[in-house]
């Protein structure tokens, strides 16, 4: 299936709230959150200078994501899905089985994006990552079955604490 199709029947059948992932062809996956009208929120590069913003472009073309990973920064952003940087060959579709939790009601998950979007954090691919944010969303736990040699379906508590610490000080 084309890319764009993949695009347009995400569109046209995703619901707030689900998970959204990106599977990349070199074996790993970005992973994001479905936030209405063709929106994500997800880990994104955080706001970067000229130079860093070359460098990282470059280098993204070869191997998209790298910049987050060896940069350490992260910002979490709402962006259209088409913006949403993906590697030629990337398979993308809604994934809501991936992780054995029961999503939050909506007004939980509502609650957590707000709260968190615009935050900047340090990525860490063990304790941090996109799958982490966008389970936590979701599932009010933060999850991550892409690390080898990890338990599947665990709760990352470090994670969890992180997000949860910020979502209980925020003002509506």
């Amino acid at each position: 299936m084309s890319y764009e199709l993949q695009l347009v029947m995400i569109m046209y059948t995703a619901k707030f709230g689900d998970l959204i992932e990106f599977s990349y062809p070199i074996g790993y996956s970005h992973w994001a959150l479905y936030d209405g009208d063709g929106y994500v929120v997800h880990f994104a590069v955080a706001d970067e200078n000229w130079a860093t913003y070359m460098f990282r472009s470059s280098l993204e073309t070869m191997l998209p994501s790298s910049g987050t990973i060896l940069f350490g920064k992260t910002k979490i952003r709402r962006v259209h899905i088409r913006e949403v940087k993906v590697p030629q060959g990337v398979r993308m579709f809604i994934n809501n089985y991936h992780h054995s939790y029961v999503a939050s009601d909506p007004w939980y998950i509502r609650q957590r994006v707000n709260a968190l979007l615009g935050r900047q954090f340090t990525y860490d691919l063990f304790n941090l990552n996109c799958e982490h944010f966008a389970t936590y969303l979701r599932y009010g736990r933060a999850v991550c079955n892409q690390i080898p040699f990890r338990p599947k379906n665990e709760e990352c508590v470090e994670a969890t604490k992180v997000f949860r610490n910020i979502v209980m000080r925020y003002k509506k």
